[in-house]
C-alpha cells in the first residue's frame, strides 16, 4: 500500500508543477542572425519530468536482485500507461522507447541481450497498447490495457530468448510462471495506474 501512495504522490507532484495542458505539442525553434531560441511548452515539460520518472523507476528495479531472472514489477510502465491515457499513443511510444535506452546506458546494458531483452519487450507492448486502446473504455479499463501490455512484454522476451539466447524447446516450461508474472503485475500497475488517473481527475 505505501508503495502504491508513492507512486501515485510522484505522478501527482509531475502533474502539479505544471497546470493542466493540452496533449503535448511540438517545440518550436526560432532562429534569427545571431541565436537560435528553443521554446518549449508546459506540456513539454511535463511530459519530460514523468520520462526522468520512467527511468528512475526502471534503473531502481534494475539494482534489487529479482527472485526469479527476468520477472519485473514493470513499474516504468505505470508511467507508460498514464502518459498513454493524458497524452496519446505517440507520446507514450517515445516516453517508453526513451526509458529504454536512456536505462541501458545509464546501467551500462546498451546492445547486451539485456537491453535487446527489454528493447523487444517495449516494441510489442507498444504494438500491442496501439492495438488496445481502440477498445471500448466502457468494457476495458486503463487495468486491462495494463495487462495485455505485460503479456505482450513477456512474450516479446520470451520470444528473444528462445530464438537467440537459449534456443531449447525447454523454454516454454517458463511461459506459465512468466504468465503468471504478468498477469499480477499488470493488474497492479494498471491499478495504481487507475488510482492515479482519478486523483488527476479529482483534482481538476
Amino acid at each position: 500500500m505505501q508503495g502504491k501512495l508513492l507512486f501515485v504522490c510522484q505522478i501527482k507532484l509531475a502533474y502539479n508543477s505544471s497546470a493542466k495542458t493540452n496533449p503535448m505539442t511540438r517545440s518550436t525553434i526560432k532562429k534569427n542572425s545571431n541565436t537560435t531560441n528553443i521554446q518549449t511548452t508546459k506540456a513539454d515539460h511535463h511530459i519530460a519530468k514523468l520520462t526522468a520518472l520512467a527511468i528512475g523507476l526502471h534503473v531502481l528495479e534494475a539494482v534489487f536482485p529479482s527472485p526469479l531472472p527476468g520477472v519485473k514489477p514493470g513499474l516504468a510502465n505505470i508511467v507508460t500507461l498514464y502518459v498513454l491515457v493524458q497524452y496519446g499513443f505517440g507520446t507514450a511510444a517515445w516516453v517508453s522507447l526513451l526509458r529504454v535506452f536512456a536505462s541501458s546506458l545509464l546501467l551500462g546494458h546498451f546492445l547486451s541481450p539485456a537491453f535487446v531483452l527489454s528493447l523487444s519487450g517495449a516494441l510489442l507492448s507498444l504494438a500491442v497498447l496501439w492495438l488496445a486502446q481502440h477498445l471500448t473504455k466502457r468494457y476495458f479499463s486503463v487495468i486491462t490495457l495494463s495487462i495485455l501490455a505485460a503479456f505482450a512484454h513477456i512474450a516479446g522476451q520470451l520470444l528473444i530468448v528462445r530464438l537467440w539466447l537459449i534456443p531449447h524447446a525447454g523454454v516454454s516450461y517458463l511461459i506459465p510462471v512468466f504468465a503468471l508474472a504478468a498477469l499480477i503485475f499488470g493488474f497492479v500497475n494498471g491499478f495504481i495506474t487507475l488510482k492515479a488517473l482519478q486523483d488527476v481527475k479529482d483534482n481538476d
